[in-house]
């Protein structure tokens, strides 16, 4: 039984800006930095490809000082909105930030300009300064995407429109998913279940809760499916737009080159995970047979094998989690008892809060807060353990250039997932019955099936929405359709149900600022399970060379970073290989133990 809670589950934003959405000091702090970027554009305007390399290093310096408080103040405002989906007085705010935000895409818009006009040899003698040395693989990735761009005054244009249209149809999203609940009964009550608490409840061991609950989970979702569909019809279009004007073919060369990636390395890795499916349709097939079904319904897939479950209190989390990084670096175990003690995490069930999880930064104070709803299950304490992986990353960059702390979505889920496997692992390592064995086993391959998978099919249907959508837009049940069509294909047909509005409830497919927002958490997964399997044959000397690889992430490509610290080359399927066969294992063990 999970022991009485001492630790307090809601985080601490006080600390940061006290007084929350009407916080005085937080107002302040927004106005100096609406003020500061005015500045910095009267500075952009003076610069010339004959500026002195000592002016260039202030420029960047006051870029990368402006940087840091725009982020702090945009992880504020997100921190406000995910607490509470109804604080207007924090959306009012968020739309403020997105002003600063267009502010800076337009002035670097005009020094872009500046940076095609400097030769090749002067760039090269201008990245060499000693004051720019630190931050010089970020601004020859600079130059080297504004090659690419349109004109300046195009790319203005488009970021000064982007904040009423572009940002605004994302917005939308969030401000319609805070509207919305589904009625659920428990315990003689109707409750009124926030959208992240109704999610909570479809991991519910009990199939009578999981069933009616999913029904109304597609009603809700496809009830609002048209609103959804405008939203997601009109985001697409937009970019559709821009990369047309900007003379792209391919939908996937903007998130290929936020993510410092080649397409060579993608197709390795998709090829790879999709010539591997086989033992996991099968551990899909055999957990069918333990849960007394003929298939697996999309509502079955995080189910629990029948049989005690154990539960964590907030605590039991706290103590299991920094024992278990302990075993393999203090230093990770002493942060992460940190972020429990300081409350930088909100883990509080309740109603209003935003569906999922997520870390952000908080680069002026060198602070991170990380967002969860927690409710006992051994998935809630995995899910804390993967966000305070992506803290600890922030944590071990804290004292380099903004510039250099800037690292792409794929490596940061590999920070993340790495800490979370070190949980999942665990766990099954303390299993201490068979049955128990069994069901954290089963969290660790449904975590397999999750990234080979589901993922997959959130990539396949991206890539075939975005194609059809070249030629119009689309019906939300065409979307549907096409969101069902990639599901059959990514879980090779192992399902008896599935979920068509999917593409409705997963935010992912409305964020403005991560395009293709899947194929990194894959990369991610696989990356740590290389790494974690190299920690494992070295013991605790490597947490080092970990350390000093999370430190390259903001400062090189994936494929640099992998070859430097690793000495593989991710472009061919040998690396993706040898990283799902490790996954593979964990299913044919669970398949060995379920006979």
């Amino acid at each position: 039984m999970a022991e009485q809670q001492s630790l307090n589950p809601q985080w601490d934003l006080e600390s940061i800006f006290p007084g929350g959405s009407a916080s005085s000091e937080f107002r302040t702090f927004l106005d100096e930095l609406e003020q500061d970027f005015p500045r910095l554009g009267e500075a952009a305007a003076k610069l010339s490809p004959t500026t002195h390399a000592d002016e260039w290093e202030a420029f960047w310096g006051s870029v990368q000082n402006l940087r840091a408080r725009m982020i702090q103040a945009s992880s504020f405002v997100g921190c406000l909105t995910a607490q509470n989906m109804k604080d207007k007085a924090a959306k009012l705010l968020e739309g403020r930030v997105k002003k600063v935000q267009a502010q800076q895409r337009a002035v670097l818009a005009v020094v872009d300009g500046v940076l095609l006009q400097i030769s090749d040899n002067d760039w090269q003698a201008l990245l060499h300064h000693d004051g720019l040395q630190a931050i010089a693989f970020t601004l020859d990735e600079r130059r080297t995407t504004a090659q690419k761009k349109l004109p300046t005054d195009a790319e203005v244009l488009i970021s000064d429109l982007s904040v009423d249209g572009y940002e605004a149809w994302g917005d939308m999203y969030y401000t319609v998913v805070s509207r919305m609940s589904i009625p659920f009964e428990e315990h003689g009550e109707t409750l009124e279940l926030s959208m992240g608490q109704a999610a909570n409840k479809l991991k519910s061991p009990d199939r009578a809760v999981r069933v009616p609950l999913f029904k109304r989970w597609e009603e809700t979702w496809s009830s609002h499916a048209d609103l959804f569909g405008h939203i997601l019809n009109h985001l697409s279009g937009h970019r559709l737009q821009v990369y047309k004007h900007r003379g792209w073919d391919s939908v996937l060369a903007e998130p290929l080159a936020m993510n410092r990636m080649s397409a060579e390395t993608l197709e390795a890795m998709w090829g790879t995970v999709e010539q591997n499916k086989a033992p996991f349709v099968e551990y899909l097939a055999r957990k069918a047979k333990l849960l007394g079904l003929p298939a697996m319904s999309w509502h079955d897939l995080d189910a629990p094998i029948p049989g005690p479950a154990r539960t964590y209190s907030y605590d039991d989390a706290r103590a299991f989690i920094v024992e278990q990084f302990g075993k393999f670096s203090p230093d990770l175990a002493a942060f992460a008892n940190h972020c429990f003690e300081q409350r930088w995490i909100e883990a509080e069930d309740r109603p209003g809060k935003r569906p999922g999880a997520f870390c952000t930064s908080f680069p002026v104070t060198k602070e991170s807060r990380v967002f969860a709803t927690f409710g006992g299950s051994a998935d809630n304490v995995s899910t804390l353990g993967h966000e305070i992986g992506h803290a600890y990353h922030s944590y071990v960059l804290r004292d380099l250039p903004q510039f250099a702390r800037g690292y792409a979505m794929n490596v940061a889920e590999t920070a993340s997932t790495f800490a979370e496997t070190i949980i999942m692992d665990a766990s099954v390592n303390a299993a201490e019955t068979d049955a128990e064995r069994v069901a954290l086993l089963d969290d660790k391959v449904q975590q397999s099936v999750n990234m080979f998978m589901n993922l997959h099919s959130r990539f396949l249907f991206e890539t075939r929405f975005y194609d059809r959508r070249r030629a119009g837009l689309l019906s939300e049940d065409e979307i549907s359709l096409l969101m069902e069509q990639a599901q059959k294909d990514a879980y090779h047909n192992a399902l008896s149900e599935y979920h068509p509005t999917f593409w409705a409830s997963k935010l992912h497919f409305y964020s403005t600022g991560v395009p293709f927002y899947n194929f990194p958490y894959t990369f991610g997964y696989l990356f740590s399970t290389g790494i974690y399997a190299r920690a494992k044959t070295e013991g605790i000397g490597f947490a080092d060379r970990y350390v000093d690889l999370l430190r390259d992430t903001g400062r090189m490509t994936v494929e640099d970073l992998v070859h430097k610290h690793l000495g593989v080359d991710i472009r061919k399927p040998d690396f993706w290989q040898s990283a799902v066969d490790v996954t593979v294992a964990d299913a044919k063990e669970f398949l060995r133990i379920t006979q």
